[in-house]
């Protein structure tokens, strides 16, 4: 009975039109569309982790001419969120959030236009020396967690772009 219900969920689920993202390797729409993103340098330390890591994501881009560019601004900000009662800080919070647009070369226009960030928490100790080590370790995470959502989006948008035939 069981096989009979999951041979049905597999018709049903190839009938709906679901399809993977990057079906067809590197000939996929999407990896080509993705391949075709020019990243330009972005400011600050916090920009050039998620440049980087947005050109680990993206995999081929610069083998290609550039049909796109991608335009970020970063918002890094450390603020204190556990005070005692010598007013020391015990605990801050670091937040990283990029506004970036995918722009068409060719036309100018704005493909995409969106917001994408993360927070970490980070405990303040004794040592400075620690505390600095926390606070430059959550924005390399927080740039990575970034990035993963910058290319997942760019990458819908370009797929279903493609997919409307434009």
């Amino acid at each position: 009975m069981r096989i009979v219900f999951a041979l049905l969920a597999l018709l049903a689920l190839s009938a709906c039109g679901l399809s993977p993202m990057y079906a067809g390797g590197t000939n996929a729409v999407a990896a080509q569309g993705i391949a075709a993103v020019d990243i330009p340098a972005i400011q600050g330390r916090g920009g050039w982790l998620i440049k980087n890591a947005l050109d680990a994501r993206l995999g081929m881009a610069g083998q290609v001419t550039p049909q796109y560019r991608l335009d970020v601004r970063l918002d890094d900000s450390l603020e204190a969120l556990g005070v005692l009662n010598d007013d020391t800080i015990s605990r801050e919070r670091r937040i990283l959030r990029a506004r970036y647009q995918l722009v068409e070369l060719a036309t100018g226009s704005v493909l995409l236009d969106a917001t994408a960030g993360s927070d970490a928490g980070i405990d303040v100790v004794s040592s400075e020396y620690a505390t600095i080590a926390a606070e430059q370790k959550a924005l390399e995470n927080l740039a990575l967690e970034v990035a993963d959502r910058m290319a997942t989006q760019i990458a819908v948008t370009l797929r279903s772009r493609a997919a409307a035939g434009q």
